[in-house]
């Protein structure tokens, strides 16, 4: 598929190419083939897979490179389940052959984005430890901790999960997971370790150390801990605050204290598909509903009375492959009607007259009759990290680019000359003429040392 392409909003932003003989044009290198790969449905291409380069301009971290590689699928006439079975069976396989000492489940297990949130607070859980997150807020709706019966009052929960054995995490590591929490976004971490070993019966003041304890009967933090499934020994982490807040603050604490009590076993791929999720997510700084995975990405049928309603509530036909708490895979079975398309770039606040001159190509494809399709784009870097046992791509790519998105072996991005900038019709503002002069002062000084 090409990779001169048309720019439009699909997410991340986009790699631009001037073009030289439009001046003032510019064409897209390809996030995705997205657009092409539906496109080959709708002309009766009903298989369809390619080993894709793609390109992001996006923020750098372990398993991100603004260019990368994918294992490109789409099938027409096919529901979310063949698709789940072919790529299940696909690493299966592939582990088995190239990867034969790693332990993989059985089959792999199915959580809905809902399910995967609450029990783990992310999209992206690892199952190869528990730490399972509980809802504790009717437990402490009458008590005398006003951190928690304001949050209450403010639609939020009190959520939380034990660390099996974690009386023995020293003060300083509990005001380091403290630290963790304030970070992303707490105002603070409540805490609780329980002396002793056994069940939580009989459970005295003595037995109990918590900042909050004054605020408590032993009985009260004692029901919370066996709510989480606790026992003496152990100790009890909460967070207070709308789902979102809690969610992210008691998902970094989970990996945390995984890593630091080894609970991960590098030997078993912990495979998962988290399906079903959210159509849209509000953008509170642009003002809009966005798409969570696509613009092209299917709603369920059930939901679609919401999209005038409450587009929040929608759920898609959007599903990721996880393992050992990273999205290795995402896909989606396709909108392949021409109504449904406009009534969802609608909600995205994409009007027609915009939706003709960005979409145009696949709104006139679906009037031919575009057939029930969809796709799922394994990440083949990251794939090949995870058997390698490697958590940063840059560690198995020829030649990866920086955390600043430079190539370290040809110093790329570099300025060019003045005449190839007016070939394609491009003048530097002061910034960036600026930032040039810095740079290449920056160079002059390193070669006088």
């Amino acid at each position: 598929t090409p990779v001169l392409n048309l720019a439009t909003p699909e997410g991340a932003r986009d790699y631009l190419v001037p073009s030289r003989v439009h001046p003032g044009a510019f064409y897209a290198l390809p996030q995705s083939p997205q657009q092409w790969k539906q496109l080959l449905m709708v002309a009766g291409i009903d298989k369809y897979f390619q080993i894709a380069r793609c390109y992001r301009d996006e923020d750098l971290r372990g398993d991100r490179q603004p260019e990368f590689t994918q294992l490109d699928v789409e099938m027409a006439f096919v529901e979310e389940e063949d698709i789940l079975a072919l790529i299940e069976e696909l690493y299966a396989e592939m582990s088995a052959a190239v990867a034969p000492h790693f332990t993989l489940p059985s089959t792999f297990p199915r959580l809905t984005y809902a399910e995967s949130m609450e029990r783990f607070g992310s999209d992206k859980p690892d199952l190869r430890y528990g730490l399972e997150l509980h809802d504790l807020t009717s437990l402490v709706s009458d008590t005398e901790f006003q951190v928690f019966t304001r949050v209450i009052a403010d639609g939020g929960r009190i959520r939380g999960f034990v660390v099996p054995g974690g009386n023995d995490i020293p003060r300083r590591g509990i005001d380091a997971l403290t630290d963790l929490a304030r970070e992303a976004g707490a105002s603070g971490l409540v805490w609780a370790q329980f002396a002793g070993e056994g069940p939580l019966d009989d459970v005295s003041a003595d037995d109990v150390r918590s900042p909050v304890a004054r605020f408590f009967t032993p009985d009260q933090l004692t029901s919370l801990a066996m709510e989480c499934g606790g026992t003496r020994g152990d100790a009890l982490l909460i967070a207070a605050g709308p789902d979102a807040l809690t969610s992210k603050v008691l998902d970094v604490l989970r990996r945390r204290i995984a890593a630091d009590r080894e609970l991960t076993d590098p030997n078993t791929l912990a495979f998962l598909f988290v399906t079903q999720f959210p159509m849209f997510e509000w953008d509170a700084e642009a003002g809009r509903w966005s798409a969570v995975h696509h613009l092209f990405t299917a709603p369920f049928e059930e939901d679609l009375p919401l999209l005038e309603t409450n587009p929040g509530a929608m759920r898609s036909h959007a599903y990721d492959i996880v393992c050992n708490g990273q999205e290795i895979a995402s896909g989606s079975i396709r909108i392949h009607s021409r109504d449904t398309q406009l009534a969802v770039f609608r909600t995205l606040g994409i009007g027609l007259e915009e939706a003709e001159l960005k979409f145009g190509h696949m709104l006139t494809a679906f009037t031919y009759g575009a057939p029930p399709h969809g796709g799922i784009a394994p990440g083949i870097d990251r794939t090949v990290a995870l058997f390698a046992g490697e958590r940063d791509i840059r560690e198995v790519i020829a030649f990866p680019k920086t955390k600043s998105a430079s190539d370290p072996m040809t110093g790329a991005p570099t300025p060019v000359s003045p005449q190839q900038l007016s070939d394609v019709h491009i003048a530097l503002d002061a910034a960036a003429q600026q930032a040039i002069a810095e740079s290449a002062g920056a160079a002059s000084d390193e070669d006088d040392s």
